[in-house]
């Protein structure tokens, strides 16, 4: 079995908000990439287990969702540092955290208390290190976001572990995103190849 935390930039990091911005697809792009290449290795079970928030931790599991079809091993689980997650959030968005939240094949509070300090998201951070075999983050050191404290960890983690990280930065999000451009424009080539 083999379990790995994906985390990265928050949406509005990314100056994404719609779900149908083209940055979405070149991002679940990277990561359906990166899940293939660990699932087409073995057969062996695979968790992907990540947090809650609106960005690159949703479109993890949108991806692994996405995959499991074509990949049975392929598990999800959702972690929230603490009770009532999300609660603030606007409507819309409390209703993709619930949406995703019943798709998952499991779903847990790190703390079952509601958000009472920083030192439940140290926890929360511990928790998935212990629980995992390695990161995946879409993370820029040179442009900082709150992945910054995830980052930190996890590289200090590493050093002291067998612990491996994986880090897509911007050169590497904006090859993809050229990748998936022209793609895009094979297919419009293609349909309108099609009624000629």
């Amino acid at each position: 079995m083999k379990r790995v935390w994906i985390t990265g930039y928050r949406s509005y990091e990314l100056n994404i908000f719609k779900d149908n911005d083209p940055k979405v697809q070149v991002i679940k792009e990277v990561l359906k990439k990166y899940l293939r290449a660990q699932l087409e290795l073995n057969d062996d079970e695979f968790w992907v287990i990540t947090g809650p928030q609106m960005g690159t931790e949703r479109w993890g599991l949108e991806a692994a969702l996405e995959l499991q079809t074509d990949f049975p091993q392929l598990k999800t689980a959702l972690m929230f540092p603490f009770a009532e997650f999300g609660k603030q959030w606007n409507e819309s968005n409390q209703l993709k955290l619930t949406n995703i939240t019943q798709q998952v094949d499991f779903f847990a509070n790190v703390s079952d208390k509601p958000y009472q300090s920083p030192q439940q998201l140290r926890n929360y951070q511990q928790f998935m290190l212990t629980h995992t075999d390695e990161a995946f983050l879409l993370y820029d050191p040179e442009y900082e976001g709150k992945t910054k404290y995830d980052y930190e960890t996890i590289q200090k983690y590493t050093e002291e572990s067998e612990y491996s990280m994986t880090l897509v930065d911007f050169d590497e999000l904006q090859e993809e995103a050229e990748e998936w451009a022209e793609r895009q424009r094979e297919k419009m080539n293609f349909n309108l190849a099609f009624f000629l």
